[in-house]
């Protein structure tokens, strides 16, 4: 599939410090594909922040979609079965995400929506922003990692003398990650230096 015909999912989940620089990455994915449907945890649509509000979000999803956010896990389900996308992403995709989708936990929209679209046998793509993704989470990166149609956005330290434990995506590689996704393939290098 080329990305420009591609009907792209993006699931939010709360790594509410990379929301900037993850809505100016989508904006030059919308630039390219046909259309985003945003689906927002239960934490982005109640939670504010020094870095945003939920009315922020909602704002700026509304921005990149004509269609409404999902933010319920009922209308997330359908997503999959009703074959409306054709790629997820999860972007930022938190520890806590990660550790449920390794360990098949659907207690989110963003959740259910994975697992429905995963059922289908389409890619998911995941931009992690975690600060445990080196300690806690690296057994659930590996149990991803080799888990059929779970695609991963490059991983980099982003502060390893402050935080040693943490990788975040590189969010520059969003886009050409989609779209080799859409082939099946995993961009690569898919560790590399800071930033």
């Amino acid at each position: 599939m080329e990305l420009k015909n591609a009907r792209i999912g993006v699931g939010l989940t709360g790594s509410f410090c990379t929301f900037a620089d993850t809505f100016a990455a989508l904006a030059k994915l919308k630039e390219r594909c046909a259309s985003l449907t945003f689906v927002l945890s239960y934490h982005v649509q109640t939670l504010s922040c020094r870095f945003t509000t939920p009315d922020e979000t909602l704002r700026e999803c509304r921005e990149l979609s004509d269609v409404q956010p999902i933010l319920t896990i009922p209308d997330a389900e359908p997503l999959g079965p009703k074959n409306k996308l054709d790629l997820f992403l999860i972007a930022p995709c938190t520890g806590n995400t990660l550790a449920k989708l390794a360990h098949g936990i659907t207690d989110t929209p963003v959740l259910m929506a994975a697992k429905g679209h995963l059922r289908g046998g389409k890619p998911l793509v995941l931009a992690v922003a975690s600060n445990d993704a080196l300690s806690a989470n690296m057994t659930n990166i590996g149990t991803l990692m080799r888990s059929k149609n779970i695609y991963f956005v490059p991983l980099t330290q982003d502060s390893p003398a402050g935080k040693p434990f943490s990788l975040v995506a590189d969010l520059a590689q969003l886009t050409d990650t989609v779209a080799a996704a859409l082939k099946g393939k995993q961009i690569q290098p898919i560790l590399h230096p800071g930033l």
